[in-house]
């Protein structure tokens, strides 16, 4: 079932914390809907730009209402990720979406202001939530491509007065996290500091980490056994950070780049090993198994499991 995606943010918040998966292909929204209902764990559903450009958006979101008729029990919010104005305005008269992300965040802070409160104001109107960004995080994502000396961290003072001015429901920070598959190959990791300081700014607000798989550097070792050349050094969010993030008001976490490092090895290796085969039926059953073990494992480190319980009295 479809709910807002500001509740299940509310609350999840300080308690754990709402997986949001980007999908592209039926093999990711299968996998997904299947783990979720299996573990009784809520999630957000994402889109990209990039994602209904290479599959009609139709077609894709076809893809989310045929999972939700064959896994009625499952809850979910579907959101619009790192849209611009054109994409956000599709997605809210499209009917389909509960939220919209307007990344505005390579714009001065009052020229984001302005577009962030000019989206929050026509999504409010049809109950959408919106979701903001400040502060530009570094690597490499879609249409995203930022040098890393060129990352912002998110100043802590902007945010109170970027929250209060825009109205939006959540907002992505800096604090750390980057896009693509090198995340933290310089080694610093999450500014607690900067997310402490944020949640005595914004207390309750919800916040929201982009750029953060773990990037299991096993994966990278087997992808690279097969001809991949990605950097070994790629390190991603462990464990321990992203548990220790929820307290501090983190209850969002976006996550794409492990769904396709796990394409990735599972169809170089599967290839690589029958070179006599050209059937992407095979390595895509294969795909769909791992990235329920996955999913399972983001969900368990989240703490979302077992709690769509907690969200009967909004159904």
């Amino acid at each position: 079932m479809k709910i807002n995606s500001s509740s299940l943010l509310k609350e999840a918040y300080g308690k754990f914390c709402i997986p949001a998966i980007n999908v592209s292909m039926p093999e990711q929204v299968y996998a997904l809907f299947s783990t979720a209902q299996r573990m009784n764990a809520p999630f957000i559903i994402q889109t990209t730009p990039a994602a209904r450009e290479y599959m009609h958006p139709v077609i894709l979101l076809n893809y989310v209402k045929a999972a939700a008729r064959i896994f009625p029990d499952v809850l979910f919010a579907l959101h619009l990720d790192h849209g611009n104005e054109s994409h956000i305005y599709n997605a809210i008269e499209s009917g389909e979406y509960t939220s919209v992300m307007i990344d505005a965040s390579h714009d001065p802070l009052e020229k984001n202001i302005e577009r962030t409160k000019r989206i929050t104001t026509q999504a409010h109107l049809k109950n959408i939530s919106v979701e903001a960004e400040l502060g530009v995080l570094s690597g490499v994502e879609d249409h995203l491509n930022i040098e890393e000396e060129n990352a912002l961290y998110t100043n802590p003072a902007d945010v109170e007065y970027f929250v209060k001015e825009t109205g939006c429901d959540s907002l992505a920070v800096a604090v750390g996290t980057s896009h693509g598959a090198y995340k933290f190959s310089g080694g610093k990791g999450l500014r607690f500091d900067l997310l402490k300081d944020i949640q005595e700014r914004v207390p309750g607000f919800p916040i929201v980490l982009h750029g953060a798989s773990s990037i299991d550097s096993e994966e990278i070792k087997r992808i690279n056994a097969t001809g991949g050349k990605i950097k070994e050094d790629a390190k991603g969010l462990t464990e321990e950070e992203i548990r220790k993030a929820i307290p501090y008001g983190i209850c969002k976490l976006n996550i794409a780049t492990d769904l396709r490092i796990v394409w990735t090895r599972v169809f170089r290796e599967y290839f690589q090993n029958h070179p006599d085969q050209l059937d992407p039926l095979k390595p895509g059953i294969q795909y769909i198994e791992e990235l329920k073990k996955l999913l399972e494992k983001k969900f368990e480190i989240l703490g979302n499991s077992n709690t769509t319980q907690l969200y009967k009295k909004l159904i």
